[in-house]
């Protein structure tokens, strides 16, 4: 890709978007918030990629919040339009039909935290600190933090990580939900490739639907979630991908999964 602040690579199924501003912590710009639109869309229309992670370069951070210069430009106006451009861009995360994984390799504050929340998964190093800290600049968090925080660690607890401003480490992230596993700081990548590798080996038409089933149907009641199992359900036995299945598992064969 020709913006080098989002670097978006691709191997066997899984891409992999890596923030690029190391001498910045990777803090998001309006530069990044354009690459990085312009790589989801390419995931999304590629027709090829069956899971996501994303990482921050360096070593040291994931992604430490917004441009500090940015944020103090803004007007009532741009900040919201800002927003508004920002919870849909990490809002489609969840919309692309695959699993997507925040490495979590340091520090995860504000947008970062926002980010990470947005993917379906959170694998954290030993090394990575979380926290929504917009409070301390007397604004709150504003691309989904205060939607989805509560909808992972509960309302009490993300109250109070959001008006305190407070840091935790990736064992209290673990504790509360925010994080689904901490890893060693120099076995994160290596542990998010190989769980995405057992995800991009299964029928992407199922995972597809499994994801939209859960995502979608938790904001329903029982009985509409239900009703939309069904409907998915229904997706799936149309496919190739299950009757390809089926003979697999008859036949005692590994499946060959094609996304049909």
């Amino acid at each position: 890709m020709p913006n080098d602040e989002i670097i978006l690579k691709k191997e066997q199924g899984t891409a992999v978007i890596t923030f690029n501003r190391p001498d910045v912590h990777n803090a998001l710009n309006n530069a990044m918030v354009e690459g990085l639109e312009k790589a989801l869309l390419e995931i999304k229309q590629d027709g090829e990629t069956r899971a996501l992670i994303l990482t921050g370069a360096g070593g040291k951070s994931f992604l430490a919040g917004s441009d500090i210069e940015e944020l103090g430009s803004r007007t009532p106006l741009t900040g919201n339009a800002s927003s508004v451009k920002r919870q849909r861009l990490f809002g489609s995360i969840g919309e692309l039909g695959i699993p997507s994984i925040a490495a979590i390799n340091g520090y995860a504050f504000g947008g970062g935290c926002e980010i990470a929340m947005a993917c379906t998964f959170r694998f954290a190093s030993e090394k990575a600190k979380m926290g929504q800290l917009e409070i301390n600049l007397g604004i709150i968090p504003g691309a989904g933090g205060t939607q989805r925080l509560p909808r992972l660690v509960g309302k009490s607890k993300a109250t109070e990580l959001i008006l305190t401003g407070k840091i935790i480490n990736a064992d209290e992230a673990l504790d509360i939900g925010l994080v689904d596993r901490v890893i060693p700081h120099d076995k994160l990548m290596d542990e998010c490739l190989q769980f995405a590798k057992s995800i991009t080996v299964k029928s992407p038409v199922a995972v597809k639907y499994a994801l939209r089933a859960i995502n979608e149907g938790i904001e329903m009641d029982l009985s509409d979630g239900l009703g939309l199992e069904n409907l998915c359900l229904g997706v799936c036995y149309a496919s190739e991908d299950a009757k390809e299945g089926l003979a697999a598992f008859i036949e005692k064969r590994k499946p060959n999964f094609v996304g049909r």
